[in-house]
Order: structure tokens, then sequence, then C-alpha cells
């Protein structure tokens, strides 16, 4: 697993430096509209129905504020909207990135 070792918030982007020399950069806004919550994801009981989430959405003008490492397996953002719930895995940022097109 591949680990930040620098994360910084510049302007309205947040900056990941990743252990292999990587180097992600999410706009807040996009980084808002894929948190993991349950809030923002919804959550699925043993039966697999879903409560919850509201789907895709729209964050604009929204910026993160700070951020916590959580363990050794993740970080936490805190956003201008209140938001700060979603655990974003490090396997999880480096796959959004992928998907975002925003990593080297």
């Amino acid at each position: 697993m591949h680990t930040p070792v620098d994360v910084q918030i510049i302007g309205p982007e947040v900056a990941i430096r990743w252990s292999d020399g990587a180097e992600s950069f999410f706009p807040a806004e996009r980084l808002r509209a894929a948190s993991p919550s349950a809030e923002t994801q919804g959550e699925r009981d043993i039966f697999g129905r879903q409560y919850g989430g509201h789907g895709p959405r729209a964050f604009d003008g929204v910026t993160v504020h700070a951020w916590d490492r959580v363990g050794n397996y993740a970080l936490r953002f805190v956003f201008s909207d209140g938001h700060q719930t979603g655990l974003y895995t490090y396997d999880y940022l480096r796959a959004l990135a992928d998907r975002l097109g925003t990593g080297s």
C-alpha cells in the first residue's frame, strides 16, 4: 500500500505526494462529491437494501479547511460546508486520482 508522505491544501485543491513518488491533486469540490461517508454513499443492510445517500451532487465553492490522518490507513477532510465524516482510505484516494485523472 502506498502512503501519503506529504499532504497540502493549495488554494482550491488538496495535493498528496505518495511514498512511491507519485503525486495526486484533488479539486476540493470533486473530493467532497466523492466522499465515502454514509451521508453521501448511503449504507446497506445485511439484505443489501440501501439506506440514505444523496447520490451524485455538485459542491460548487466547497473548500477543504483541514485534514487529519486516521490511523495508518486513511485521511479525513474537513470541508467548508461542515462535512467531515468520510474516511478516505489511501487505496480509495489512489483509485480516485486515477478515475479523476488527477494523479501522476
